[in-house]
């Protein structure tokens, strides 16, 4: 199939008209880390059976007639700092290497139930800090647009895993500017959220009075599709909000 740069409203409408499936996307995008990354670093971990397995029930979703989530079937990534259930979250650390998440993020939680397809986690600075993607335990992260120069961190995976093409979109977490600046560096688009407007239940803290879970995406219409899809008041978190006030 065409793997041109796609957003999520590319993804949407051919999987409505039925000139992609969700399984052919995400094999597409699951054969762009296996053959692209090894020079990018922007992935720790891949869950391509998982990733698959949520791909072949969105097309039997579209097969049984149902209508379609606005993330249904979109292959997005997750930085290593934010729990999904079952899989390695190291944050950037040899300290975590043998820790496998119990639970989901409320974020990541919110993008299952829109049947996101998650294709895996991103390289980060050890527990997210720094601000050049140089200080994974693991390995850096290049640069796409040239690998002699960083991408920026904390979310540097994120980011330049979106910039490569390797995610249509991607979760990255900002405490000073880790979502915001390898944004920049890498030429997509970043979105750091009010404090509170997304749960940072299941996020591995930097800060927790300054930490944010926000998007990282090719363009401004996805960035809100995906903010739009993750945020909101989460019991488990106290500081989160609805955008209300409360008196």
């Amino acid at each position: 199939m065409n793997m041109d740069p796609l957003t999520i409203v590319d993804i949407q409408q051919g999987l409505r008209t039925k000139k992609m499936s969700s399984e052919e996307l995400t094999r597409g995008y699951l054969d762009r880390i296996a053959n692209n990354d090894a020079g990018i670093g922007a992935y720790l971990h891949v869950m391509g059976d998982d990733a698959l397995a949520a791909a072949k029930r969105v097309d039997a979703a579209i097969a049984r007639g149902d209508e379609l989530a606005p993330l249904a079937g979109v292959p997005i990534a997750v930085k290593d700092v934010i729990l999904v259930a079952g899989h390695p979250a190291t944050a950037g650390s040899k300290i975590l290497e043998p820790y496998v998440a119990a639970y989901d993020a409320t974020a990541v939680a919110k993008l299952k139930s829109k049947d996101a397809v998650l294709l895996g986690k991103t390289n980060c600075d050890e527990f997210a800090m720094g601000s050049s993607n140089e200080h994974s335990a693991y390995k850096p992260v290049r640069n796409p647009w040239d690998a002699g120069r960083v991408p920026g961190g904390s979310s540097g995976g994120s980011a330049a895993a979106v910039a490569a093409d390797l995610c249509v979109a991607a979760l990255g977490s900002d405490t000073g500017g880790s979502i915001r600046q390898p944004a920049g560096f890498c030429g997509v688009v970043g979105l750091k959220p009010t404090y509170g407007a997304v749960s940072r239940y299941g996020l591995i803290a930097m800060a927790s009075s300054f930490d944010t879970v926000g998007p990282i995406t090719r363009t401004v219409g996805d960035a809100r599709t995906l903010f739009e899809a993750i945020r909101g008041r989460d019991p488990k978190d106290a500081t989160s909000s609805d955008g209300r006030p409360h008196l």
